[in-house]
């Protein structure tokens, strides 16, 4: 089995595209639209056949309960993973990105947190090296 395709949901599905692309540089991969409904997905530019993430719109009133609750207790709707959490926090930030936590050491890893300006907060982390 492989994991192909992860969900988040999204208050504005164009707004989102900007940020998962020109903010943290994905890939858009899909864009299929069907009546009221589209299909949006976005991949890694080091893996483009790998995992999608579909920003979903989040207009099930129980996507938008859980998204909510997610954002209000501060958990991450996503997590990415990076090998260098400080450059892509100084990238990110210059191209508009809004950190809630600066990049931050924990034990095992060092995080930063930032929202997505649609409803989520996202986490970047580096693992330690051991």
């Amino acid at each position: 089995m492989k994991i192909k395709l992860t969900t988040v949901y999204v208050d504005d599905q164009e707004k989102a595209l900007r940020f998962y692309t020109d903010v943290l540089g994905f890939t858009k991969k899909a864009d299929v639209s069907q009546g009221p409904f589209r299909w949006l997905t976005v991949t890694s530019p080091e893996e483009p056949d790998g995992t999608q993430l579909q920003l979903a719109l989040n207009d099930n009133p129980a996507a938008k309960t859980y998204q909510q609750a997610l954002f209000q207790q501060g958990q991450p709707a996503a997590m990415f993973f990076t090998d260098d959490a400080k450059g892509d926090y100084e990238r990110i930030k210059a191209a508009g990105g809004e950190f809630t936590m600066a990049p931050t050491e924990v034990p095992g890893s060092t995080i930063a947190r930032l929202s997505d300006g649609c409803g989520n907060l996202i986490q970047i982390t580096q693992l330690a090296r051991w």
